[in-house]
């Protein structure tokens, strides 16, 4: 009998486990996860960016655990030796239009108390060289790491301190017990005390084996991503955003500098028909039909049908999305980029229609589900850990008060 059980073996579900074995040293964790390895999906395929937190709503739990959590993951790459720079990021505005909109998130970065500047065109080149706008405002906390290296220290961390991480187990099925649960799997079955859901891509298919309704459905968007060849990465020195459409979830095409040294030029946002569909022409029925049939989806599409089109249009289109990069860098030629891996957001799209835009922790008997947790969770992980933890110790408290 285990006290408790995670299932995902992303950066979340890892990061929960080492919170809750700080808060509980002495129980028996074990995390469940269905790949071969840790971090395989949306942890694995992002652009390793260590976010701010200026974009989120003042207040929210993306703003807060964001700015902490900016904070908490260098201090962890700190003491365990892990590869990070604090670079910054620049914003910058490219019409006349988008000068209100960086004056707008400059005021937000306020609010949310991170470290921001307003640029001029002449101090965004004395940045970035090779970037034409009209101003800027330089974000000084975001930084670049890799989260898989991460979440390999996250993991045997777990095990120095006694917890158990099971690879290549999928849950099947779960049943409710008198002490809790029995978590059947494709290859045993385990029983736990409390249940943890961070299984990303699938947290609402998980919910519901356990009789939880998150009040929304997890629809994937996959962002593509082109890489600079290696002799034009001198084009980007950190990292390049433009102004994101505030009516638009997604923050359009920039540029990132990798840990590594390597420039990746996206994302785009386009719907997968697979929820973990990196490749065009990946296609499952049973995730193309669910969000198909589902009213949010529609609704969100018409709602964003102009914004939509030309997501889809730079998929399939190189020109398109040289393009939306060339209004950053118009040195950029389709020549000087490359394919590269795409990643699987999961987002949490509610019946109608509008996107969950913060994350979503739901609480179930002996159990919790993280039903939202996209970018920036990575960035927040140790943050959404702690929380998770707190809030477990909440529920047990308030079990023994009834009691």
């Amino acid at each position: 009998m285990h006290d408790f059980i995670i299932i995902g073996g992303g950066i979340v579900g890892l990061s929960t486990a080492m919170a809750l074995r700080q808060l509980y040293p002495d129980v028996c964790i074990a995390i469940l996860e269905k790949e071969s390895g840790w971090a395989h999906h949306q942890t694995g395929n992002n652009s390793g960016v260590i976010h701010s937190g200026i974009y989120y709503k003042p207040g929210s739990l993306k703003a807060d655990f964001c700015r902490q959590g900016s904070q908490s993951v260098v201090q962890f790459c700190q003491e365990h030796n892990i590869d990070y720079q604090v670079c910054g990021k620049v914003i910058v505005a490219t019409d006349q239009h988008e000068l209100s909109l960086l004056e707008n998130l400059y005021q937000r970065g306020l609010q949310n108390n991170i470290k921001v500047s307003k640029l001029t065109a002449e101090q965004v080149k004395e940045i970035e060289p090779h970037v034409q706008c009209l101003s800027g405002i330089r974000v000084f906390s975001t930084g670049i790491v890799n989260y898989r290296t991460i979440c390999r220290k996250y993991a045997d961390l777990i095990v120095n301190q006694g917890g158990q991480l099971y690879l290549n187990t999928r849950v099947e099925q779960i049943i409710k017990t008198g002490k809790g649960y029995i978590l059947k799997t494709n290859h045993r079955d385990f029983e736990t005390r409390f249940l943890i859901n961070c299984a990303g891509l699938y947290s609402d298919r998980v919910a519901k084996l356990n009789h939880v309704d998150p009040q929304a459905k997890i629809v994937p968007f996959r962002g593509e991503y082109y890489e600079l060849k290696p002799e034009k990465r001198y084009l980007v020195k950190h990292l390049i955003y433009p102004v994101p459409n505030p009516s638009f979830p997604f923050l359009g095409v920039h540029f990132t500098r990798m840990i590594d040294g390597s420039i990746h030029a996206g994302p785009n946002a386009v719907l997968s028909l697979k929820r973990e569909g990196y490749h065009k022409t990946d296609f499952d029925w049973r995730d193309c039909a669910e969000v198909l049939t589902y009213p949010g989806f529609w609704k969100l599409a018409t709602k964003h049908a102009d914004e939509g089109m030309k997501e889809m249009i730079r998929s399939f289109s190189k020109a398109a999305f040289v393009r939306s990069l060339q209004r950053l860098i118009p040195e950029i030629q389709a020549e000087d980029l490359i394919p590269t891996h795409a990643g699987v957001r999961a987002q949490a799209l509610m019946s109608d229609g509008r996107l969950v835009d913060d994350f979503l922790i739901v609480k179930g008997q002996n159990s919790i589900h993280v039903c939202n947790a996209p970018s920036p969770a990575a960035t927040s992980s140790i943050e959404i850990g702690k929380a998770i933890a707190a809030q477990v110790s909440e529920l047990h408290l308030s079990k023994a008060i009834q009691q």
